[in-house]
């Protein structure tokens, strides 16, 4: 079945509830029957609202396709331009929280603006023609707004009850239907865009109900000046480390039978010829929208089928908005739907290969402003955020085996680069192209060599506070293991790393970066500072008071996490986009998949090896890869809770703040792999050379 078939009954029982609820909500546009500080928050939202519904009707009538680029743009616009930055948008929008609070009252100023937030979710659902989920969020609009007409006034409680109790009651529907989007090839929405939309004719951008910018536009027209045979080639850069990562970690992908597409907006010409790639190997593509309910918002970063940001500002404020219903309870219940859901979609889930996902970068480095009108989980919330994060990780991977799924992932710029888009394009695809026969040549010599260290010390130069000693895990028979996997571009493009677990006992010491940008936030001075391979202190410079700033690590680093064990330690080998980078002047605006390959990096969170710890994986050299584990993740044998964390977050020293990585052998010698910034391992010479010319 269709999309539009597995909608169609749910659609049809929600209809005469639609049309009641559309009813009320007409009225509230017209003249809002509540006190006159209200009043302009429910008469703009219920327009909003009905605009939604207008775009339903579209829909409905098959309008949305054949519009000019003159319609797709003026609607566009119109649906997203309250929360557009500006004096004219977001500054005086409700779904703004500070705007929000001033209007309405500390009180009810920050659940209305949760509410209008959420209520921004219509958008996809009337693009998707879910009429059913759009009655059930539009009632939701029609209880709370009835609650300010009433003549007994509204208290404050009384709304987190209907909010909190709205989350309750449709968590089981809206987990399911979130399992479900990512492991059935049914709903196939934004698979038919990419597969069936004249490419040719860029008002096909509009046809999937996220904000457009230049950034989308810009890439199609861009892409669509290459080569089939370019297109072709950068498609299957894609799908073949797609493929490799199950070759090199014996899984057998002829088990499975879909694969997770996530992409940008713009890059259809790629994803279609993906698709058929994929299509070859025998799997068949899902793609969901990146989520527009706080129900399954990330707090950070984009997957799925997704846009440029209309504002980060506005993602920001609203990344903790689950805080209005989040408690014990609907953890409990939700943990419960999660089993559910998965148990009906198991045969689905059984055969899921994992994700293959691009990646975009390019847009200026964004240091938020933190708003203390924006909800804000409490300490209670924050410990039960990470119980679920982990205990949701376990279900997942009862149903969707780590020891059987992979994964690839690879970057390409936006527009929003600089006048350069077009060359750094062509030095992007060149990275993501690399000879990796050189390079799995140049690391097996820096494995060597750190197979030989009981730790390994990392020290930055200038600026950079970096001194910190990573403990290593000595290979017992050192002929036929090694600590370090030489990573040559397979399921982690573009090539260039070698890593490994470290043994925690023994790490210690500061990790500091003068600036870098995670998740799509900038961090200006970022320090952790680790005692045993766990963090015991960290804060950044972004404001000035520091209780900001380590909230604002602790938030977005740490995931809410009280400490996070170093899960990772690398050596990023590819000086050529490090030399791209400082060339172009985009080091602050490189996604973490290249700037890790820029210098030494270390993760805090799970290792690379996660809920896979026992899947057997060799080095080109034959070489098996024995440091999967930690003294944390070991703990899976007993206790899955204590072992995972659900985050892995690397950050990255890059070349010229780094003076010296240092192995430090059993009996005291030393022997430089870095110094002064300069690879010194014999036989890794080719190295230097993007380091020491200019553009």
């Amino acid at each position: 079945m269709s999309y539009q078939e597995i909608y169609a009954k749910e659609n049809a029982r929600a209809k005469e509830r639609f049309a009641l609820v559309c009813e009320r909500i007409h009225e509230a546009a017209q003249a809002p029957e509540t006190e006159a500080c209200y009043a302009d928050y429910f008469q703009k939202t219920a327009e909003f609202l009905l605009l939604t519904v207008r775009v339903l009707e579209m829909q409905q009538e098959g309008a949305l396709s054949g519009r000019s680029m003159e319609e797709c743009e003026a609607l566009n616009q119109k649906l997203y331009a309250d929360i557009l930055p500006g004096d004219d948008g977001y500054e005086k929008s409700y779904a703004n929280p500070a705007y929000a609070v001033k209007k309405l009252g500390e009180a009810l100023g920050g659940p209305l603006c949760f509410l209008y937030a959420e209520c921004r979710a219509l958008i996809a659902y009337a693009f998707e023609g879910r009429l059913a989920d759009m009655t059930v969020l539009m009632e939701l609009f029609v209880e709370i707004y009835t609650c300010f007409c009433s003549t007994e006034g509204t208290g404050d409680q009384e709304i987190h009850n209907i909010l909190y109790w709205h989350f309750h009651d449709y968590s089981e529907l809206l987990v399911a239907q979130s399992i479900r989007e990512s492991v059935d090839p049914g709903l196939d929405f934004f698979t038919g865009i990419v597969q069936h939309a004249d490419l040719d004719d860029l008002t096909y951008l509009y046809r999937y109900g996220e904000y457009i910018s230049d950034n989308e536009k810009r890439t199609a027209q861009y892409l669509s000046g290459l080569s089939q045979e370019q297109i072709q080639a950068m498609a299957d850069t894609f799908t073949e480390g797609y493929r490799i990562g199950f070759e090199v970690t014996n899984k057998d992908l002829s088990k499975k039978k879909t694969v997770s597409i996530h992409y940008a907006i713009g890059f259809e010409r790629v994803v279609r010829k993906a698709m058929e790639n994929f299509a070859g190997m025998g799997l068949s593509c899902v793609v969901f929208r990146d989520a527009v309910s706080s129900m399954g918002s990330r707090g950070h970063g984009k997957r799925g089928c997704y846009s440029t940001a209309a504002n980060r500002q506005f993602d920001f404020d609203h990344r903790n908005d689950s805080a209005y219903y989040l408690d014990k309870a609907f953890v409990k219940r939700r943990l419960e739907v999660l089993r559910d859901a998965y148990e009906t979609y198991k045969d689905l889930a059984a055969v899921f290969a994992g994700p293959a996902v691009q990646e975009v970068f390019g847009e200026e480095p964004f240091t938020p402003v933190q708003k203390p009108e924006a909800a804000h989980y409490n300490e209670k919330q924050q410990k039960l955020k990470v119980y679920y994060a982990n205990e949701a990780g376990q279900i997942t991977n009862r149903y969707i085996k780590g020891e059987e799924r992979s994964f690839t992932i690879i970057a390409y710029p936006l527009p929003a680069i600089g006048k350069d888009y077009e060359k750094i394009f062509a030095e992007t695809v060149k990275l993501n192209t690399l000879d990796y026969l050189l390079y799995r040549n140049m690391q097996q010599r820096i494995i060597d060599v750190l197979d030989r260290a009981q730790q390994v010390r990392i020290c930055g130069k200038g600026k950079n506070r970096t001194d910190l000693s990573v403990a290593i895990l000595k290979p017992e028979d050192p002929g036929r293991q090694t600590a370090f996997e030489n990573c040559v571009a397979d399921v982690n493009i573009p090539v260039g790393e070698v890593f490994t677990s470290p043994v925690l006992k023994g790490t210690h010491g500061v990790l500091h970066v003068t600036g870098v940008y995670l998740n799509e936030l900038y961090y200006k001075d970022l320090e952790l500072t680790f005692t045993d391979g766990m963090v015991t202190d960290y804060t950044c410079a972004n404001f000035d008071d520091p209780a900001e700033n380590r909230r604002y690590v602790r938030e977005n680093v740490l995931m809410q996490h009280e400490t996070l064990p170093m899960g990772e330690f690398a050596i990023g080998t590819n000086t050529t986009a490090y030399r791209m980078a400082r060339d172009y002047q985009i080091a602050e605006r490189l996604p973490i998949l290249i700037a890790e390959k820029t210098g030494p990096h270390f993760a805090v969170g799970d290792t690379c090896y996660s809920h896979a710890e026992d899947t057997k994986v060799f080095n080109p050299d034959g070489k098996e890869i024995i440091a999967k584990d930690n003294e944390r993740s070991i703990l899976r044998k007993t206790d899955a809770f204590k072992a995972y964390f659900n985050c892995h977050t690397d950050i990255t020293i890059p070349y010229d703040e780094l003076d010296t990585i240092t192995a430090v052998l059993a009996d005291g010698s030393t022997a430089d792999v870095i110094r002064d910034g300069k690879f010194v391992v014999p036989g890794t010479e080719e190295l230097n050379v993007p380091l020491e010319k200019h553009l």
